[in-house]
């Protein structure tokens, strides 16, 4: 396994699981091994490159609230999810990344099935500088249900 940088391993693990029957779910188990937080979530990866991520998320008794709809900030942890994974997958050992603030707009109340999707590429990393990142979440009928906009610090280890 290539643990060149942290998300290259993500990357590499997704891509070998894929060859396996349950493939999803066995990087979804990983996802929760790793990052247990996130893992709680119960999200499943259903497409993985650098630079882009699709997660699905089903409603259900874990995730929702009072209004028997997805909890607002299962759909923040959500995002930042799905952000994180497009853009972890493009940096190198040399580069770290993290948040330092999430925006998330709610647009309706999120029931059933949900995709979140994100989709951003990277300049080269040679200086600290902050990356605006946004991941949309939809539901089954492909209506917006909130807006993520997740800022990431990044920084390359070489240029302090």
């Amino acid at each position: 396994m290539d643990f060149s940088s942290p998300g290259q391993m993500v990357l590499k693990l997704w891509q070998q699981t894929q060859k396996l029957p349950l493939g999803k779910r066995c990087f979804a188990w990983s996802m929760k091994w790793f990052v247990p937080y996130s893992g709680a979530l119960g999200a499943v990866v259903e497409e993985l490159e650098p630079g882009r991520c699709v997660v699905r998320l089903d409603e259900r008794r874990a995730v929702r609230n009072h209004l028997r709809s997805v909890h607002a900030l299962a759909l923040a942890n959500l995002g930042e999810l799905v952000s994180g994974l497009a853009i972890l997958t493009q940096l190198s050992n040399q580069v770290q990344g993290i948040v330092v603030r999430i925006d998330t707009h709610y647009h309706k109340k999120a029931r059933g099935r949900l995709l979140a999707e994100c989709q951003h590429q990277l300049a080269p990393v040679k200086a600290q500088r902050e990356e605006q990142i946004e991941a949309i979440i939809r539901d089954s009928a492909g209506e917006t249900v909130a807006t993520v906009k997740v800022t990431w610090t990044l920084r390359n280890k070489a240029h302090r």
